[in-house]
């Protein structure tokens, strides 16, 4: 049975009353608030230019962001698992995620304002949230989805060629593509991919980051704002941090990491009556009683290298701002 706060979502968008949504990866603890339900509640958002909140008067003081990640054999072990499934054919992807401590001076609510990004949550004294990747989009019944693959450090040279040349970002984007499309496929028609591969620039507090999007659309039934929670309950999780197939490729996860994702790679999103917006969470601190920690990943194929998985993990490791 669907959870119940996607069926809020459906009740929500029948009348065109607005609201925020935070669901998390396993679908099991989604959350749904009106505009004013948020600021009750202290959470504070940015979807692209909608936001509860004005910017603080205060300086942005010097700090420090040292990482702390999980060991490369602990990794290895994990990459390992991932690999046996794929060489198994049991997936053609595996989006494996790691939990690396963080220690900054920084609070959860000075990084949310400090950072820039597209899609901004503070869940206080629960986590902090500043992604760079769309998840779906809905205007005027027009559904697009832009898939986010493949991430170079920018200041090595040639670093666009690279990304763009590299035979399992190639593999990888194009298994995501597809995969997405398919999942579009299930909630709307005329679905096909607009643009393929395109580059976008990430500034962080260690260097300048390479991304690789892509634009996939399709056209939704005209009653679809009574359906939103339907669509995305049928949508996820986000293919770009799971993997295809994705059922199967979600189980070998779950036997693979060794941590909880929880709110982690879910999607935040805000729907303003018409239009919907939405984020995948893919850069996210979490603070529990151990301290902070920041969850990461990345895609790993049969032609993954264990190192520079390794790597690119904790590249993916940053707040977003200089």
């Amino acid at each position: 049975m669907i959870p119940a706060g996607f069926r809020r979502m459906n009740e929500l968008g029948s009348r065109s009353q607005p609201f925020l949504f935070i669901i998390d990866f396993d679908l099991k603890k989604p959350l749904v608030y009106t505009p004013e339900e948020a600021v009750t509640s202290g959470i504070l958002y940015q979807i692209h230019n909608k936001r509860n909140y004005a910017f603080p008067a205060s300086p942005e003081v010097p700090f420090t962001f040292q990482k702390t990640p999980i060991s490369p054999l602990v990794y290895k072990k994990s990459f390992d698992q991932v690999m046996g499934h794929l060489l198994a054919g049991n997936s053609y992807l595996v989006n494996l995620t790691c939990a690396t401590m963080v220690e900054t001076e920084l609070s959860l609510r000075e990084i949310f304002f400090r950072s820039h990004a597209l899609y901004k949550l503070l869940m206080p004294n629960e986590f902090v949230v500043f992604s760079p990747e769309t998840f779906i989009r809905i205007t005027e019944g027009v559904i697009s989805s832009y898939p986010m693959k493949g991430t170079i450090d920018a200041h090595i040279p040639n670093a666009e060629s690279i990304l763009l040349g590299n035979p399992k970002e190639l593999a990888e984007h194009h298994t995501i593509v597809d995969l997405i499309r398919n999942d579009l496929n299930i909630v709307a028609k005329k679905v096909h991919v607009e643009k393929f591969r395109y580059i976008e620039e990430i500034n962080t507090n260690f260097k300048k980051l390479l991304q690789v999007s892509s634009r996939i659309t399709g056209v939704l039934a005209p009653d679809y704002a009574s359906h939103i929670g339907d669509i995305l309950f049928r949508m996820l999780p986000a293919g770009s941090v799971t993997g295809a197939p994705k059922k199967r490729t979600v189980e070998i996860i779950r036997e693979a990491e060794i941590y909880n994702r929880g709110y982690y790679s879910g999607v935040l999103g805000y729907f303003d009556g018409s239009a919907l917006d939405s984020g995948v969470m893919i850069r996210f601190i979490e603070e529990n009683d151990d301290g902070k920690v920041f969850k990461s990943g990345g895609g790993i194929t049969f032609r993954s290298v264990v190192d520079e998985e390794y790597q690119e993990m904790i590249d993916k490791v940053y707040v977003p701002f200089t």
